[in-house]
């Protein structure tokens, strides 16, 4: 690595590569997009699955000013991991251990929402 790389990536200089930010930082495979409203203040529940993990990520269509976001994800028979807050992009990665199990997924952007219904079986 070249020492301007190097210095550029300790002073945080460097952005996220793309297709890491463009997931939120789930992994995996996109399985289930649930769209959240269709004002300012919509956006998106992006669900990932990986071999043994399921993610969840909620994203604004338009990010700006920082707004109340959240996102959940929980396994059958386990409890829900969150992430909320007042976020300008997106809410979480959350994440839990899936393999042979379905999730419930909830999002939300300001007042609209959005959940999932046991999914991935």
């Amino acid at each position: 690595m070249s020492a301007v790389v190097l210095a550029l990536c300790l002073s945080g200089m460097l952005a996220a590569p793309p297709a890491r930010a463009a997931t939120g930082g789930c992994g995996g495979q996109l399985v289930k997009s649930l769209p959240l409203g269709s004002g300012s203040g919509s956006g998106e529940v992006r669900v990932y699955k990986s071999r043994a993990q399921a993610c969840a990520a909620t994203f604004a269509r338009e990010p700006g000013a920082r707004r109340p976001m959240a996102v959940s994800i929980q396994p059958r028979g386990g409890v829900p991991v969150r992430d909320a807050g007042q976020f300008t992009r997106y809410a979480g990665p959350v994440v839990v251990g899936a393999i042979n199990r379905c999730v419930y997924v909830k999002g939300s952007i300001g007042v609209e929402s959005v959940e999932s219904g046991w999914i991935l079986c």
